[in-house]
């Protein structure tokens, strides 16, 4: 419950380009998004000013009649100031980008009076130059880019070492070629005699964020040896990993799978770190689940770059489950956006079982209507124990598939062999005069291992 002496929440304006190919309903689809990030973060959106275009290169994304649109959202002027002499007023319609304004959806009007917006959203990423037009014309006291929305949430939820260094070398690369010139511009001076002009303040500020990269780079990769060391220690045991939008309800099936105490939040990004578990009750031989990073449209190419380490759990795995949030009406597309991901990360061609969950939502005729789309798919509700039963089952059903049943003869003081029989499925064992007689079901890797114990 908050405090009645809580600040009020920061009011924000969506702005949105809809692009030539781009349907209206992706389109809504993409602001309604845009809304649930920015509610990730805090800000109570006010409204939305939206505008159909050939592309995106004007020098303030909008036209000149939206732009004044927005400012009375933010109590700005609408007008871009002129820049220094001999350059052109910088607005979009002054700009050599054959962009003409069109049609716009619907959306409500800026307010004739009240509190104003005191943050602008932009649903695409926006060039330096943009973001400063934008800022001018609108008096906002902030402008944000999707792209520096989503690295913002990601700060505020990075919680394990690894996660905060990721974080911090994405937040950085975006910032570096957003800063500005202060003071004039003025330069350091220069080296031996003063010779040279020297560094700018924003050249030197520049360099400091590039070596802080460097520095956080090489940290990170120490701890990720740390990491390879722990996932080879796991690497004979049959690894699932849970894939998929942010939100489609991983960290909930995640929870109902392993018996444990996963962060479930209805928040975009709520988990950012990879958590291991085992499948729960446990199988034979163990079968370890994780959990990932959620999957967006949009999603910085920092952002994969960096988290590189925490999406390798995917790569590693020897099967996926793609969680979709079958209730959404845009999931198709978030299907493609996950494939697309995994593509890149190297992790498209590990086998992998569709799910779709929140099916407690979806009406029965809508129901049919995706078991004739996705025969294969697994119709759930994280919910349901009925229903995390069926996917516990097709987990272990998928492993079962690459496994062999062999016979074993382990001579009485091969104790570490024996050990490790028991890890696997033991189907039967007896016990002769020349040792233990096993009959195990076990993948071939564990069996060639078990081997090696016993020549």
């Amino acid at each position: 419950m908050s405090s009645p002496t809580e600040a009020p929440r920061p009011k924000a304006v969506l702005v949105g380009v809809q692009l030539p190919g781009v349907t209206d309903a992706d389109q809504r689809a993409s602001l309604m998004e845009l809304k649930r990030l920015c509610k990730t973060l805090g800000f109570e959106v006010v409204g939305e000013v939206t505008q159909k275009r050939k592309g995106l290169g004007a020098a303030t994304l909008l036209g000149e009649g939206k732009l004044v649109e927005l400012a009375a959202w933010t109590g700005g002027t609408g007008v871009v100031p002129k820049g220094p002499p001999g350059k052109k007023k910088a607005t979009g319609e002054d700009e050599p980008d054959d962009i003409e304004p069109q049609e716009e959806l619907d959306a409500p009007p800026p307010p004739t009076a009240g509190p104003r917006a005191t943050v602008v959203v932009i649903d695409h990423e926006l060039s330096p130059r943009q973001l400063r037009h934008i800022e001018a014309a609108t008096s906002a006291a902030q402008v944000m880019d999707r792209t520096g929305v989503i690295i913002e949430i990601f700060h505020r939820h990075a919680s394990s070492r690894p996660a905060r260094l990721q974080v911090e070398i994405a937040r950085l690369a975006y910032v570096a070629p957003r800063l500005r010139e202060t003071g004039g511009g003025e330069r350091q001076r220069g080296g031996v005699g003063q010779r040279g002009a020297g560094e700018s303040s924003l050249e030197l500020d520049r360099r400091k964020i590039r070596d802080r990269i460097s520095e956080l780079k090489a940290e990170l990769a120490a701890i990720d040896d740390e990491s390879k060391t722990r996932r080879a220690k796991r690497q004979e045991a049959p690894r699932v990993a849970l894939v998929g939008y942010t939100n489609a309800g991983k960290s909930s099936l995640m929870r109902a799978l392993t018996g444990s105490h996963v962060l479930v939040a209805d928040k975009l990004f709520a988990t950012l770190d990879t958590t291991v578990r085992a499948l729960w009750p446990e199988s034979r031989p163990r079968i370890l689940v994780s959990d990932t990073v959620g999957f967006i449209k949009k999603l910085p190419h920092d952002l994969v770059a960096s988290f590189r380490s925490t999406l390798d759990e995917a790569l590693e795995a020897s099967l996926l489950l793609q969680i979709v949030d079958a209730a959404d009406p845009v999931f198709r597309a978030q299907m493609q956006v996950t494939r697309e991901v995994l593509d890149e990360i190297g992790a498209g061609d590990v086998p992998w079982i569709l799910v779709l969950n929140k099916i407690d939502k979806v009406t029965s005729t809508d129901r049919e209507a995706l078991l004739k789309e996705f025969p294969a798919a697994l119709l759930v509700s994280a919910k349901d124990p009925a229903d995390v039963g069926r996917v516990r089952d097709a987990i272990i059903r998928a492993f079962e598939a690459d496994m062999t049943e062999v016979d074993l003869v382990v001579p009485y003081d091969a104790g570490r062999a024996i050990g490790e029989i028991h890890k696997v499925h033991v189907i039967s064992e007896s016990y002769e005069g020349d040792g233990v007689h096993y009959r195990v079901r076990a993948p071939a890797a564990a069996i060639e291992r078990i081997r090696a114990m016993l020549r």
